[in-house]
């Protein structure tokens, strides 16, 4: 893998990058969100967006999902231009080819676990005995069958967390946008979902887009894009102008 240089933020897509970003500029309220960040993923490759806390990760990986429209440069997924797509379109394109993971579960408390699973595609229109179906074949997949009839309240954080992650493989996505997964989890129970939603991803083609600050979490990731104050961590400048860098600058372009 080679590090980008200066002009990385200018790169074209390579062949077979499903998801791909060029020179992405961002503000949250005048404030720099991201500054010339580019990246590509080909299907099945899980890719871990790493720095610490204010680094970006979550303002790309929202970019990426058309969550945010960029104020300046590229997005596309599958030759689709995301960036450019309406409003409704971009939504389109979460509900039926995306789908996101974060740090809470946000299970519906009153709803059964097959049926927080099965609502993503019940929501798509899908008839109830299909998405039961799906949704509880998801859960004997990630060993957590045993769940599927009692309540989020039930189950501790991990498990819910386990739930969570069923619910958006459920509609087998192109790809899974996890934003910190791992966070409120103790070491064992990171682990278990790391390994869990791995696996699964790897056994189903699905192309994984991770944020994270958890250097295990980023150990089981195929590629990383390490990015510091909004930029790729090796154009990163401190505030008397000098390089700024991370331990993993050297793996920090997936398509160079």
């Amino acid at each position: 893998m080679v590090a980008p240089s200066d002009s990385a933020p200018d790169h074209a897509p390579q062949d077979g990058d499903l998801l791909w970003a060029r020179s992405l500029h961002y503000s949250h309220s005048g404030s720099p969100g991201l500054i010339g960040v580019s990246a590509g993923v080909r299907q099945g490759e899980i890719l871990a967006v790493t720095g610490p806390r204010g680094s970006g990760k979550t303002t790309l990986l929202r970019c990426l999902t058309g969550q945010l429209v960029p104020e300046q440069g590229e997005v596309c997924f599958d030759g689709l231009p995301v960036h450019t797509l309406r409003t409704a379109l971009r939504e389109r394109l979460r509900r039926d080819r995306f789908a996101w993971l974060g740090p809470e579960p946000q299970l519906l408390p009153e709803l059964k676990v097959w049926e927080n699973v099965a609502l993503p595609l019940l929501l798509c229109g899908a008839p109830g005995r299909t998405a039961r179906q799906a949704a509880c074949a998801w859960l004997d997949r990630l060993d957590i069958g045993g769940f599927a009839r009692k309540r989020p309240g039930a189950l501790n954080r991990a498990e819910c967390q386990r739930v969570a992650l069923a619910r958006a493989l459920v509609g087998e996505p192109a790809v899974l946008f996890a934003d910190e997964p791992t966070a409120p989890l103790h070491r064992a129970e990171r682990a278990l979902l790391l390994r869990t939603l791995t696996t699964a991803a790897r056994s189903h083609g699905i192309t994984v887009v991770v944020a994270t600050h958890d250097e295990e979490t980023a150990a089981a990731a195929d590629r990383t894009l390490a990015l510091l104050d909004g930029r790729p961590a090796t154009t990163a400048t401190a505030a008397d102008g000098s390089p700024r860098t991370t331990e993993d600058q050297a793996a920090c372009s997936l398509s160079a």
